[in-house]
């Protein structure tokens, strides 16, 4: 008789993506530092976009939607990470722009019933050559309609 991997528990919107907290993210106190939350979850966003061919790989003329930058970051901690091990990124999208969206995340425990931190992030799409605001593409668009979270 073979085990059955356990299967990802349902979300009610957006994705959970596995992520591992090695022993070096820890900081004196032993507790996940938190400079490393925002990094977990940049790598679980990178992961999920990449699985869509949104990917940067060295020329901002040919990153298309890759070419975006951070405008505003917010996190608020909840619980303490205190050990290395296997955890999960809980993503979805708040707001879908023409030119920019923001993201809501949860770091939590691998099955996402424990909440550590959560927070918000906002993206402006560029144009490479002015740096100024751009319309993301239709595909990314659409990929970002199915993680958006519903209202009410």
């Amino acid at each position: 008789m073979t085990a059955e991997a356990p299967s990802a528990p349902a979300l009610a919107y957006g994705r959970l993506l596995p992520v591992s907290v090695h022993f070096d993210d820890l900081d004196a106190l032993g507790m996940l530092h938190n400079a490393r939350y925002p990094l977990l979850v940049e790598r679980a966003w990178t992961e999920l976009w990449h699985g869509h061919g949104v990917r940067f790989d060295g020329d901002w003329a040919t990153a298309g939607d890759a070419c975006n930058v951070v405008r505003e970051l917010q996190i608020g901690y909840e619980a303490p990470v205190t050990r290395s091990g296997p955890y999960a990124v809980h993503l979805w999208l708040e707001r879908l722009g023409t030119t920019g969206l923001t993201y809501g995340f949860r770091f939590c425990s691998p099955d996402g019933a424990t909440t550590y931190a959560r927070g918000t992030r906002v993206l402006v799409r560029l144009d490479p050559a002015t740096l100024r605001p751009a319309p993301w593409s239709e595909g990314f668009r659409a990929v970002g309609r199915e993680l958006l979270r519903p209202r009410g």
